[in-house]
């Protein structure tokens, strides 16, 4: 069914703009339990025995519950329920860590995003009345409706620290990263997230600036541009340049662009790239938000530009 647009959410939200992380409300995980019905189905019992080899659903939950169990180092995600399913239900809503709430939604959604999409031709058998892509794109605004700084994309979930600096940057920077086959750029450029979503700055960073640098040597491999492979991102922007990726009556802005784009490498150098020496290095939060947004932004304008010079 999706999200209904209802008088009570008309009359009370406001449009969020500054996102939250640090709580998932009770009725997001209801809704989220209401996702899983209508796109995985439940755990089929009849006459009190399993049918785990002849339905899909099963082996579903089989697979989130097991898999869930063994990387946490436990026999069962809840001392509640008595099948997977169950056991999901209780976990998702007694689970006090907000990144284990976001590891079982993101690992169901994955299972929904290709084992459901994959077992198509028994939909009807699982019980499955919202298809996978609705299904996406109903947790998607959800999220947003819970004001909550998270969004699936491709197989993972992202931090989210400005709605229209996502829309704008981090969407599209995914999407062309997945569209134009740039598989190790796109692969460091979720890493990045990833990291920046459980609060590991400082890789966080380090993956933003490989994702630019692999981007940027893609690029320079697809034109027949020779670069070495350990060139840095100084050098890599320089061949870019040198070989007019930008158009030429851009040429006056090339020395303030330049600076930005090595803004993201200058970042990494000084925060996470080195030995910290005696004292710990602290980054603030800003600064790797910044930092991630600089990187989406960066790869959207390289990835055009490349795909209008080659066109």
């Amino acid at each position: 069914m999706g999200v209904l647009d209802i008088f009570s959410k008309r009359h009370t939200e406001n449009k969020k703009e500054i996102f939250t992380y640090d709580n998932i409300p009770d009725e997001f995980r209801v809704q989220i339990i209401h996702i899983w019905n209508d796109s995985i189905g439940p755990y089929k019992i009849i006459n009190n025995y399993y049918f785990r080899e002849t339905s899909p659903s099963n082996v579903i939950w089989e697979t989130i519950h097991s898999g869930l169990s063994k990387e946490y180092g436990v026999f069962g995600l809840s001392t509640n329920g008595s099948t997977p399913y169950e056991k999901c239900i209780w976990f998702i809503q007694e689970e006090g860590s907000v990144e284990k709430v976001l590891d079982i939604i993101e690992l169901s959604i994955r299972a929904i995003d290709v084992l459901v999409r994959d077992w198509s031709n028994r939909w009807g058998e699982m019980g499955v009345t919202q298809k996978p892509d609705d299904a996406i794109l109903e947790l998607n605004e959800r999220f947003q409706e819970h004001g909550l700084g998270y969004q699936y994309i491709k197989g993972n979930i992202v931090r989210v620290d400005s709605d229209y600096i996502y829309k704008e940057a981090v969407k599209p920077a995914v999407q062309l990263l997945f569209d134009e086959n740039f598989e190790g750029a796109s692969e460091e450029f979720l890493k990045a997230h990833e990291h920046f979503r459980k609060g590991q700055d400082k890789e966080a960073i380090t993956e933003s600036l490989k994702a630019f640098e692999s981007v940027m040597k893609t690029i320079c491999k697809r034109m027949g541009w020779n670069v070495d492979e350990r060139a840095t991102a100084s050098k890599l922007i320089s061949v870019l340049f040198e070989n007019e990726l930008l158009p030429s009556h851009l040429q006056t802005q090339v020395t303030s662009l330049k600076a930005t784009l090595e803004g993201l490498a200058t970042i990494r150098n000084r925060n996470s790239g080195h030995g910290q020496g005696e004292k710990s290095v602290i980054v603030s939060r800003h600064l790797v938000a910044y930092a991630l947004h600089l990187c989406a932004t960066n790869i959207v304008f390289l990835i055009d530009s490349y795909k209008s010079l080659k066109k």
